[in-house]
């Protein structure tokens, strides 16, 4: 409901907006739209007022998501007449509102995190030339959330930036922002190991400063690699994962499984086995807490210390990380996960 007041809100802001035109930088807009990861939202685009009665059928829309580098620039959707492509990312999930005949607003449908920037709308009808810019940012608050580093079997430093960011969606997760990691390092999330985060900078939140972290005589804070080629540099990742949709629970068995029998277990239960964002969701967001440890779906062992106390988790309560034993010869418990129906 927020999402849609101020949608609406920017709208009647655009309408006293005349024709523009702008040669701005990502960041320099008319108008900014917020929304939340998942949602679906409108970014508002018409003809000016005063040029409305030049508005033809021939009319030529244009959508791009702007960069920093021109040249990396996102071509959105593109409208001439009854024709109309979209492409990349953007394929099948973007349209035009067309409420009435002077309306290029476009709707962008299940936003993530990537479709955060500035877009560029353009009104083409060989009269009169409108260009827009709008700014999109995508919010998802870690009220409602809760970021954890993740590394893969093989070991820390192994991901680019796109194994980083499919590593985090197999764990019901996506890639954190830096507002994201931001607010985990202000509510005490301490973390040695650099990680991805969604704009392609490489992050580390240090509290406690020490010599392998950066040194001890620096001030606590985010720890930055800067941008880094996203195709051959290669770190951890820090996730986020939103409040959880579902059960999350540790599943009562008689005896102890290999990796192949616990998801079975949970299956013949009625569930699935849990990632590693459920649990994580589950310890941050409702104090879930057991001093078991349990298989998860990518092969790790891992359980969730709310209450810290000797023997679980003496000093902090954390999400605690035992490894990647061997799936068949190695035998723990498991934690489930029955999603909403």
């Amino acid at each position: 409901m927020t999402s849609l007041l101020c949608i609406t809100l920017f709208s009647l802001t655009l309408a006293g907006i005349v024709h523009s035109q702008l040669t701005g930088t990502p960041g320099s807009y008319a108008v900014k739209v917020i929304t939340q990861l998942g949602a679906n939202v409108t970014l508002p685009c018409h003809l000016p007022q005063k040029s409305r009665s030049f508005f033809s059928v021939g009319i030529r829309v244009k959508w791009t998501k702007l960069a920093y580098d021109e040249a990396l620039n996102e071509d959105v959707l593109l409208s001439m007449g009854f024709h109309k492509k979209t492409y990349g990312s953007f394929e099948g999930r973007v349209f035009l509102q067309e409420l009435d005949s002077d309306d290029a607003s476009l709707v962008i449908t299940d936003v993530s995190m990537d479709d955060s920037g500035t877009y560029r709308c353009e009104i083409i009808n060989g009269m009169v030339d409108t260009i827009l810019d709008i700014g999109l940012e995508v919010q998802s608050g870690l009220t409602d959330g809760v970021v954890f580093p993740y590394s893969p079997p093989l070991g820390r430093y192994s991901f680019n930036f796109d194994e980083a960011a499919q590593a985090c969606l197999e764990q019901d997760a996506v890639v954190a922002t830096f507002d994201h990691l931001f607010e985990a390092w202000k509510e005490g999330l301490d973390w040695c190991n650099a990680g991805w985060l969604e704009d392609g900078t490489v992050q580390y939140p240090i509290t406690k400063p020490r010599g392998p972290c950066g040194g001890a005589n620096i001030s606590p804070g985010l720890r930055t690699y800067g941008r880094r080629d996203k195709y051959l540099s290669r770190f951890d990742v820090f996730c986020f994962a939103s409040a959880l949709k579902g059960r999350f629970y540790w599943l009562t068995q008689p005896d102890r499984l290999n990796f192949d029998e616990a998801v079975q277990a949970c299956f013949d239960d009625g569930a699935e086995i849990a990632k590693v964002g459920h649990m994580f969701a589950a310890w941050k967001l409702e104090g879930y807490d057991r001093c078991d440890a349990g298989w998860l779906a990518d092969g790790s062992v891992r359980y969730p210390i709310s209450r810290p106390r000797r023997n679980c988790s003496p000093t902090e309560a954390a999400v605690r990380f035992v490894g990647f034993p061997d799936k068949q010869e190695n035998l723990y418990g498991v934690y489930c996960f029955r999603p909403e129906p």
